[in-house]
């Protein structure tokens, strides 16, 4: 498949700056997340795309322009670009972009972000734009992985607990129909138990598989659980997760070293 950002940038839904014109050109990996990778909607009307370039060397090593980190004038250094909306018509599609550059990538998977890391284990069917370069870092994406998951995964958990019992969604909008006819958020209900489920195989299995538990997120997002149902089952998993914590045998943390070697 082709680039969405490409595409958009083509039929002029997308400009950038001059000190951002590199982004397209030096695209290497751009794929579906959300709904779309989990497994838990057919509908393409809607797509969150991650991605990352290469920016300038200059950006990467300085010192070799004669830049001193830390002193006198300094490159102002890319970390990523979003733009979200991005309505294309055609295709029936809106597009929520959000593509990093690579050092700022390699750094948020090496610190196992959940939606960072969920970039890199996409399903193929997810994946839009690839280069050779962007094909060799998802082919070492077991690089990564380690025991911070434990934490990043369980607080993005949490946080999404948390907002289930306290967050109103704005009247009118779609969540808050979903919560006028569920009498809660199902989608905060499905990211709790998503990313609950996906620590454990990341624990047990050293992988990440998006689509394995589907059937299990498209039932709660159908109404099939109650809100009482999560938190109930959420509370069990959680102890079960600390001893499947302890026991794990990946490394605490990734291998900085073969990472920056890749």
């Amino acid at each position: 498949m082709a680039s969405k950002l490409q595409r958009c940038v083509e039929q002029g839904l997308v400009a950038f700056d001059a000190d951002k014109k590199f982004i397209v050109p030096n695209l290497q990996y751009e794929v579906a997340m959300g709904s779309v990778a989990y497994g838990v909607s057919g509908d393409m009307s809607d797509i969150d795309v991650y991605g990352f370039t290469l920016e300038p060397k200059r950006h990467i090593f300085p010192h070799v322009w004669g830049e001193i980190p830390g002193f006198g004038t300094q490159t102002k250094r890319f970390k990523n670009w979003e733009e979200h909306h991005v309505k294309d018509a055609e295709a029936n599609t809106e597009y929520d972009f959000a593509i990093f550059g690579l050092v700022r990538y390699f750094q948020l998977v090496m610190e196992n972000n959940p939606n960072m890391l969920d970039s890199l284990f996409v399903p193929e069917r997810c994946v839009f734009h690839i280069t050779n370069i962007g094909r060799m870092v998802r082919d070492n994406r077991h690089l990564f992985l380690s025991k911070q998951c434990w934490e990043t995964f369980g607080g993005y958990a949490r946080s999404q607990l948390h907002k289930i019992e306290t967050k109103t969604p704005k009247e009118g909008s779609k969540r808050h129909k979903t919560v006028e006819k569920f009498g809660f958020d199902v989608k905060f209900a499905y990211h709790i138990v998503r990313l609950t489920l996906e620590v454990q195989q990341i624990l047990k299995e050293h992988t990440v598989d998006l689509e394995k538990n589907s059937e299990i997120l498209k039932a709660i997002r159908n109404g099939e659980w109650t809100q009482e149902d999560i938190v109930k089952w959420y509370n069990e998993k959680v102890i079960l997760l600390e001893k499947e914590y302890h026991a794990s045998t990946l490394p605490d943390t990734p291998d900085e070293n073969k990472i920056k070697q890749l």
